[in-house]
This record gives C-alpha cells, sequence and structure tokens, in this order.
C-alpha cells in the first residue's frame, strides 16, 4: 500500500513461484560440546550432501534446496524445512533423505514419521 495524501494505492505485486518446493537445512558448525549444539555436530553434513545429489541425479530441477544458517532449534537438528509447506523434518540417515525426495518432493505425501512440530518455550 502506497500513501498519498488522504488516498491509499494499493499495489499488487506478482512473484513468481520458482520452484515447486524449496527445502533449506541448516549447515550450522558448532564446536563441540557448545551449549546449543548444531545441525552440523548432529551428522548433518552427510545428509545434505545426499539430498543434493539426490536431486541433481534425478533432474528435480523444480525442487530448491539452499544451506541455510542456524534454524533456531539446535537441539533437535538435524533440521531442515520445505516451503512453501512449512514442514520441519529431521532426517538422521540417507534412507530418510531418500523417503523425503520420493514421498514429499515427487508425491507431494508428508514423510510423517521425520515431521518435527517446533514450539519455542
Amino acid at each position: 500500500m502506497t500513501a498519498t495524501g488522504d488516498t491509499e494505492i494499493e499495489t499488487a505485486i506478482e512473484i513468481p513461484q520458482v520452484f515447486k518446493y524449496h527445502a533449506f537445512a541448516c549447515h550450522t558448525q558448532r564446536p563441540p560440546g557448545h551449549p546449543r549444539g548444531s545441525c552440523g555436530s548432529l551428522g548433518a553434513q552427510p545428509l545434505w550432501d545426499r539430498l543434493g545429489k539426490k536431486l541433481e541425479a534425478e533432474r528435480l530441477t523444480d525442487i530448491g534446496f539452499t544451506a541455510s544458517g542456524c534454524l533456531g532449534f539446535c537441539q533437535a537438528g538435524p533440521l531442515m524445512v520445505v516451503y512453501p509447506d512449512g514442514i520441519w523434518y529431521r532426517p538422521t540417515t540417507p534412507e530418510d533423505i531418500d523417503e523425503i525426495v520420493e514421498s514429499h518432493f515427487k508425491q507431494g505425501k508428508l514423510v510423517e514419521r521425520l515431521v518435527m512440530i517446533l514450539t519455542r518455550s
């Protein structure tokens, strides 16, 4: 909205959806023993490497994958969040990554057993 004198003019901005899904995965690596922990210290890197390679090998160009910094729930990691759904996953094995790709990214079905419901206390 833009105000011009007493008149408000509404401006619509159309933003194209570039990806069907866009996954953001925490790549934060804190030092061992850090009180907050980190996804990196919980084994995230090999999982994210597998995800990136799988998306590329299967030519899933409509799936975005971005390395992110801390997503704020360090003790719950490794974590990734998938938009536009806003679904948080906690994969811990290479097979979990494969299942997310096959079920969520290819078929649009949540992998219920890996979904995290996160809350701030």
